[in-house]
Order: structure tokens, then sequence, then C-alpha cells
């Protein structure tokens, strides 16, 4: 994902900072990466990433860091961030995101932390919190059932579908993220939730079934993502966005994607 994104920002005319943190076995494989044309140096855990920190702030003091790590580093990642003063783009899900957002609010840090930054995908979420609030208890008495796909090196729950969920828990209905089924092999990706062979390497497909008490009503709502550019673009909007908010030093630190859409923020 770290990858698609680089090469967004390069698309956008953004100058990419040729440096990227990786894990230990990344960073043994190979030492440098081609990112549209430019030539990326992998920096694993065991290098000083503090000093090389502090060098790059001195040579690019606007400088954006975008994070697609995994949730077992997220709270260390953000610590890192937070140490250094470090502006950033997540969209990392897991870890403890209240703790998170604690911690990222008293240390004054800018941040944009979204659980998916698709336009679209974003106006959905928006559109369903709206709902939930206008319109709580509509959905009483029917029952849901949610089905999320992703690659199958996607270990945790879809940060998109836990913020789905809730808004569906205020328009009445009982559900739990713990109900929310994974589907991460390959057949019943491809039988069930109909993900393209070609996709099974890169993609998000979620689907949300209600139906009625009596069994006469049913609604279905769907979003289905093949590959990742669509969250790339979202991500070069958000560094664009924070980086005016960085600028014009906004009282306000931390956002998510709904910010950037509603600041008109979208290119």
């Amino acid at each position: 994902m770290g990858q698609a994104v680089g090469e967004a920002a390069v698309r956008a005319g953004l100058e990419l900072i040729p440096y990227s943190f990786c894990s230990s076995k990344d960073s043994k494989t190979k030492s440098q990466i081609d990112v549209g044309g430019i030539s990326v140096e992998l920096v694993g855990p065991g290098q000083d990433r503090d000093n090389l920190i502090k060098t790059l702030q001195s040579q690019y003091p606007n400088m954006i860091t975008v994070d697609y790590t995994v949730p077992d580093v997220i709270h260390d990642m953000v610590d890192m961030y937070i140490k250094h003063g470090m502006p950033f783009v997540m969209g990392t899900t897991g870890g403890d995101r209240n703790r998170i957002s604690k911690e990222v609010i008293e240390s004054g840090v800018y941040a944009v932390i979204a659980p998916n930054m698709g336009k679209q995908i974003v106006a959905f979420q928006a559109t369903m919190e709206t709902m939930a609030s206008n319109f709580p208890g509509a959905f009483s008495g029917y029952t849901l059932k949610v089905m999320e796909s992703h690659q199958s090196s996607k270990k945790d729950t879809s940060g998109t579908a836990k913020a789905v969920v809730q808004s569906f828990q205020g328009l009445g209905l009982n559900f739990d993220v713990s109900q929310i089924q994974l589907i991460r092999q390959p057949p019943e990706q491809v039988n069930v939730m109909k993900v393209p062979e070609s996709a099974l390497l890169g993609h998000a497909f979620h689907t949300y079934q209600l139906l009625s008490p009596d069994g006469t009503v049913t609604f279905e709502f769907q979003h289905n993502v093949v590959g990742r550019s669509t969250y790339a673009e979202g991500t070069v909007d958000a560094c664009l966005f924070l980086a005016q908010q960085v600028q014009e030093r906004a009282p306000k630190t931390l956002y998510n994607m709904v910010d950037v859409l509603r600041a008109g923020a979208m290119r």
C-alpha cells in the first residue's frame, strides 16, 4: 500500500522523500525499491531511525509521513511520530484507536487517521453516520449480516466495516463487530464474495445485508474495491489537507477523512 501511495504522490507532482521505514524482513530482502521512477531506501528497525528523522526534518521541513504498516507495530509507530513531532497520515487499521487518538491530541502532533482513505467510501460512511444521527432506531428489529473480504495477508477486521456497523447500531440494530465475517480464503472469496481471481492479492469487498423481522423486506449495501489506487489517491489528498492545517497552525490537530471531504480538499 505504501508503494501505491508513493506512486500517487509522484503523479500528483509532490516531492517523494526517498526513504521508507520497513520491517526487518523487508530490509534483509532488499535495500531499495523503485517508486514511480524514484529509488527509495528501505530503513529497517535495527537502523538508526532517530538520527535519520532529525536529518530529514532539517532537509524537508514540510514533511508529511504516511503510515501503512501492520497492527502489531501501530503503537510503536505512533510513539515515534509523537516523539519527533512528525505530522502523519495513517491508514493502518488495528490497535487501540481510543488510546491513539488520546495520545495524538495530547501531543499536539497533526494527523489524519482513518480506517479507509477511499473518497467515495468515506462519503458512504459519512452518509450512514448522518442517517443514524437523524433517524435513530429506524431499523430496530432487523437482523444484520456483514461479510468483508480482503487479501489473505490482512489479519484484522476491516476498520471500514467496524465504522459502518457502528452506524447500524445507531439505527437500532443489535449487532457486535465480533459478528463480522472475515473472508480470507481464496475459494470463498471467489465463490461467495465474487472477487475476481486477478484481485485476490489486492481487494476490499464489503456486503451488509439487513432483513426485517418478518422476512419480507431486505436491504443490501455493497462497496467492492479492486486494487489500491482509490486509497492511494485519497491518501495523497489527506496529505495535502494536513499540510495546509500545519501551515495555518489550525487549533484542531487530529482529523479523519470526513474532515478532508468536508473541507473540499479532494482533487
